[in-house]
This record gives C-alpha cells, structure tokens and sequence, in this order.
C-alpha cells in the first residue's frame, strides 16, 4: 500500500516523488547550475611548510651562535632573516609556498626573539646595545 498526500484535485504534481526507488525528487534538489570551485593551483602541503620551517630554524640558530655578544647575535639575525626572506621570495614566485611559508613564519619569530633579547639587555643594563 502506497501512501500518498491528499492533493487537491485527487492528483499529485509531477516531480515531487521519484519515479525510481532511490531517486531524489525534483522539488527538494533543484538540478540547476553547478557553482564554481575556485582551488589554489599551488596549495600549501603540510610537508612542506615543516621543512621549511624546520630548515629555516636551523639556518638562524647557527648564525645567531656566530655571535659573541648580545649585539653581534641581533646582527648575525638580522643577516640571516634577510638572506632568508629573500629566499622565500623567490621560492614564492619560482618555487614551493608551503617551504616560502615555513621560511616567513620562522623568520619573524627568531626576529622576535632577537626583538626582546635586545630590549631586555637594554633595560637591564641602560645601554643601547647595538652600538
């Protein structure tokens, strides 16, 4: 026994039920024109974000220990977050964006840590000390 609404009339609109078992009706899924999917055509992958990252910590790391003062060591950081940012530029335009990101996001976390290390020997000891 099929169960149906009481239309009036006595008929039922077409469209509304499926004529195949399974089949989505009309009414409720309009079958009108997809909507575009925009997608990155370089997407960022985890991976590789990681690895630069994790080379880019390692890059400024051995350049800060080349300092042997509080000064020498913002220098040396400095240095090597230029040299990296430029990297990352051109990994942007020519390269992967996941390691450009690594890169940029380390970068500017070791020039905040240079950052406070200079204000906090500033404040302790009263003397600018990248002089």
């Amino acid at each position: 026994m099929q169960i149906r609404p009481n239309w009036p009339g006595g008929r039922v609109p077409s469209g509304l039920f499926p004529s195949r078992p399974g089949a989505l009706p009309y009414a409720v899924f309009p079958a009108g024109p997809q909507r575009p999917q925009y997608r990155e055509p370089h997407p960022v992958r985890g991976g590789a974000l990681a690895s630069g990252a994790g080379a880019t910590a390692a890059w400024l790391l051995f350049f800060g220990l080349l300092g042997t003062d509080l000064g020498s060591y913002a220098r040396w950081t400095l240095f090597a977050g230029v040299v990296a940012w430029l990297v990352s530029l051109a990994l942007v335009r020519w390269g992967d964006r996941g390691v450009a990101a690594g890169i940029a996001m380390v970068t500017s976390a070791g020039w905040s840590i240079a950052t406070v290390a200079v204000a906090v020997g500033w404040s302790a000891s009263g003397n600018w000390p990248l002089w």
